[in-house]
């Protein structure tokens, strides 16, 4: 049996290895790689992984381990500055899709209790497999990235609220009961769980410190234990793990522990990814391939422009709209789950989960391209994209010293060193929610894309003395160089970028002075700023000593 399994992960695992390097040659997502797997080593061509309970545990334990490192990673303090868009977004998505999903599947003569089911579950959209594309995309605590974010955790909530209140019905229950019991038992769960997260966890965690290899056991130990009780409960392992995660995030030990925990997840995450690929047989497109193309269409184009259209109406910039978007076109692991219950209840035709796992690979790979390219996308589709017009009251002070490209994160410890130097200063952001705050504080701010060459215009931006952009964006850096390029403009120019081959190509474009974020933070460079006032120090002089910084850790 064992030595059986151990030949049936090594087929499995090479047949991995050997589609990714495909898809790498050809620049392409390994998650292609991963399910081209599965349909390869399924029940639907060579047959080769057997043991299909052990893979969908090993799958069931990458989706706890991915949830349990977003829950380590959730700052509240950022959450705090999207839980508005998130939740009305999140929240507006899944009942306006649900709707038109519906209506779709009654088109396509699909009998109706199945229909809404359809509807219902192709609204959720993934969290799994968006973490995974935004990490590997250094987009996760982007705005856009921060927001889709938010967006997949009320998702997550809401389909797990639905799967309590199926649960409930297939055991007989009234409404009266799933109302009171279930809700009841949630709210208690989740009492009991901040309870120990407040009075216990520091203290242990603090103690297991001591020792890394503790530290790292007791974290595994303590993502199962909440993971299997709140499945016990009801809740299911993704919100367990996720929560499990979460009460870690303030204890001072997350990074140590996602360090120590990321390379499990990302094995177990390729298992996750193959076994949906066994899901598919080729004999099973005959049946449901019309449907499966018309639905697959509808979740990769009319879930992005439904986000995109509820963003906009909140007053978000068509940018951040647009790549938020990009990240609901994909249906969920939800979705099955869902379909499942649905089925197991009676609700639903079986031939609904052969339709959903077409759906289901067909979306995952669509958006797995649709997110990797969403910039490029944009920028060739932008015109169709009109963004906020920009009011005279938007600018009608001109000529500051100092121009703070985009606020949030970094911007707020620069600003302070800023109103040291100079009251005569400007910031530029496109989160509408920034700005309204900024505003309340009487702090000099506009609403605009510094990328494009009209907000820049607008703003006078060329006529200052020093500008600081903390956008870590290439395709903004290479935008905000090339304006002043084109102006000639004597402004310094500050810009941030991800890596330091990113910041020797903006010093090569003509940046003063590059940020690299893990080597110099906001802080760091305020104490820069403040340096170079005191001591007049030239711009070319820290640059010089910064880049041997970078050419040193990068």
């Amino acid at each position: 049996m064992i030595n059986s399994l151990f030949l049936e992960i090594a087929a499995v695992m090479m047949t991995a290895g050997l589609f990714s390097l495909i898809a790498y040659k050809l620049r392409q997502p390994l998650i292609i790689a991963y399910i081209a797997t599965g349909i390869v080593v399924g029940p639907g061509l060579f047959n080769l992984a057997h043991s299909v309970d052990v893979f969908e545990t090993m799958s069931s334990i990458g989706i706890a381990f991915l949830l349990f490192i977003v829950g380590l990673n959730l700052n509240w303090r950022n959450v705090k500055d999207v839980g508005r868009v998130a939740l009305i977004a999140g929240s507006a998505q899944v009942i306006i899709t649900s709707i038109i999903g519906t209506s779709i599947a009654l088109a396509l003569s699909v009998p109706l209790p199945t229909a809404i089911f359809l509807g219902v579950a192709f609204s959720f959209s993934s969290t799994i497999i968006i973490v995974k594309l935004l990490t590997d995309k250094e987009d996760l605590d982007r705005l856009y990235g921060r927001i889709a974010v938010g967006m997949l955790i009320v998702q997550d909530i809401i389909a797990m609220m639905i799967l309590l209140v199926l649960s409930a019905m297939h055991d007989g229950q009234d409404l009266r009961a799933i109302l009171t019991f279930s809700l009841g038992k949630g709210l208690v769960t989740m009492f009991v769980l901040w309870l120990l997260a407040k009075l216990v966890v520091p203290k242990v965690f603090t103690y297991a410190a001591r020792s890394q290899e503790l530290l790292f056991l007791i974290a595994l130990g303590w993502c199962f234990a909440v993971a299997s009780a709140l499945q016990y409960f009801g809740f299911g392992i993704e919100s367990g793990a996720l929560l499990a995660g979460v009460s870690l995030a303030g204890t001072g030990f997350q990074h140590e522990i996602e360090a120590k925990i990321r390379s499990l997840r990302d094995f177990f995450l390729i298992i996750f990814f193959i076994v949906l690929g066994t899901h598919l047989t080729l004999g099973a497109f005959d049946r449901v391939l019309v449907p499966a193309i018309v639905l697959s269409a509808y979740v990769l184009i009319g879930n992005p422009l439904i986000a995109q259209f509820i963003m906009r109406f909140m007053g978000y910039h068509s940018r951040t709209a647009f790549l938020a978007g990009t990240t609901v076109a994909q249906i969920s692991e939800f979705s099955f789950i869902m379909l499942a219950a649905g089925i197991a209840g009676g609700f639903v035709l079986p031939e609904a989960m052969t339709l959903a796992t077409i759906v289901g690979l067909i979306t995952i790979a669509g958006s797995s391209y649709l997110v990797a390219y969403n910039e490029s996308i944009y920028e060739k589709l932008s015109a169709f994209f009109p963004s906020k017009k920009l009011e005279h009251d938007d600018v009608k002070h001109t000529g500051s010293d100092v121009v703070l490209l985009g606020y949030d994160r970094m911007g707020l410890e620069i600003l302070p060193k800023i109103e040291e130097m100079t009251d005569e200063y400007r910031i530029i952001d496109f989160n509408p929610a920034v700005v309204e705050r900024l505003l309340v504080e009487g702090k000099p701010v506009m609403y605009g894309d510094v990328g494009s060459e009209d907000v820049l215009l607008m703003a006078h931006v060329d006529k200052a003395k020093l500008v600081i952009s903390t956008i870590p964006d290439m395709s903004v850096n290479d935008a905000i160089l090339d304006f002043f390029r084109h102006r000639h403009s004597k402004a310094s120019i500050v810009v941030t970028v991800k890596s330091s081959s990113d910041a020797k190509r903006c010093y090569d474009l003509g940046a003063t002075f590059v940020i690299v974020p893990s080597i110099l933070s906001g802080e760091r460079f305020g104490e820069f700023l403040a340096k170079r006032k005191e001591k007049k120090t030239q711009w070319s002089t820290l640059a010089k000593t910064y880049m041997h910084w970078v050419n040193d850790r990068g």
